[in-house]
């Protein structure tokens, strides 16, 4: 297999290497069910491994023999319920880890000849499988910034305006981050005010003790070990202290913004931002690694259409 530019150790996958490794839902299924059960088939539901694999039942070939339900290997997964071919499911996943300003809906909609609400729908259950959730602590240096992400007021509607109002740099939706200078991993979170909750959330997901380096913002004053650069009279590296690496990744986040989905929504920019953090924190892995990752991510996290569009304001993500 190729190897991926910019990531001379990677292998990477040609469009006609992914076609010959899965020419059809089939092949696209024993792999799907590989990846998420490497140690054998258990059941999503009640963990058992005494599974009948050869179940004749057209969409529910496993049966469990101790609770006695079917399922599949969509069952309890982002893909449950999904009439989408496991080839397309594959492609989809192949597109969205390896395009670093992401993949519209539209795209999908194209090369995959469904209709661009199951586009949408499908890219937003690939983010739910590239959501880490959490994670370990980050032993440091850690980098600690915020970005604000969203249209300018003055091109909204007064109702626009209204919902956002107080969110931010012109009533944008801010967006925390820190990242470890150690492992390069990063940590992104939506957050409903600009206040000292970033302190927080860089403080909770970071080592005791370990340095954490941010700009001049009075946000950042009530964490210890805190080192500054002062951004606002042109200091962006002093010695070992900047936030340049937490800065690269706002600016794809952002270049995804612009250039791919032009509008993320509030609603949903917990999502995007998820699959931002997922790519970047698996950028390092072959792609077949990536894409596997993404299957075992997927555990537990169903995704409705009906919970996408219900816009309930606790769906977001908050800071720790």
């Amino acid at each position: 297999m190729p190897n991926s530019p910019g990531r001379a150790h990677r292998k990477g996958i040609s469009i006609p290497r992914l076609l010959k490794m899965f020419p059809d839902d089939d092949a696209a299924e024993k792999w799907l069910v590989a990846e998420r059960w490497p140690d054998g088939i258990a059941c999503p539901r009640c963990g058992s491994m005494n599974v009948n694999t050869q179940n004749a039942h057209k969409t529910m070939p496993f049966r469990c023999r101790d609770c006695r339900r079917r399922f599949s290997v969509k069952t309890d997964t982002p893909m449950e319920a999904s009439n989408i071919g496991y080839q397309n499911w594959v492609i989809g996943m192949y597109l969205i880890a390896t395009s670093l300003k992401g993949v519209s809906s539209m795209h999908l909609h194209r090369d995959l000849e469904i209709s661009q609400k199951a586009a949408w729908h499908m890219a937003h259950r690939i983010r739910a499988m590239l959501s880490s959730g959490g994670g370990g602590m980050f032993e440091g240096p850690v980098e600690a910034d915020e970005t604000f992400v969203g249209g300018k007021s003055k091109n909204m509607h007064a109702w626009q305006r209204k919902r956002l109002d107080g969110r931010g740099s012109d009533n944008k939706v801010a967006v925390a981050g820190i990242r470890d200078r150690k492992t390069k991993q990063v940590r992104a979170r939506v957050v409903d005010r600009v206040d000292s909750d970033l302190a927080v959330f860089a403080m909770a997901h970071t080592d005791p003790g370990a340095p954490i380096y941010t700009d001049e913002s009075p946000i950042y004053d009530c964490i210890p070990n805190h080192e500054t650069v002062k951004h606002n009279i042109g200091e962006y590296v002093r010695g070992q202290v900047s936030t340049n690496g937490m800065e690269s990744f706002w600016s794809m986040l952002k270049r995804g913004y612009i250039g791919t989905f032009h509008r993320m929504s509030p609603e949903h920019l917990h999502r995007y931002v998820a699959e931002f953090e997922g790519r970047h924190n698996n950028r390092d892995a072959d792609t077949e690694e990536q894409m596997g990752r993404m299957v075992r991510g997927g555990e537990g996290k169903r995704l409705k259409y009906d919970d996408l569009t219900a816009h309930r304001h606790g769906d977001r993500a908050v800071a720790v």
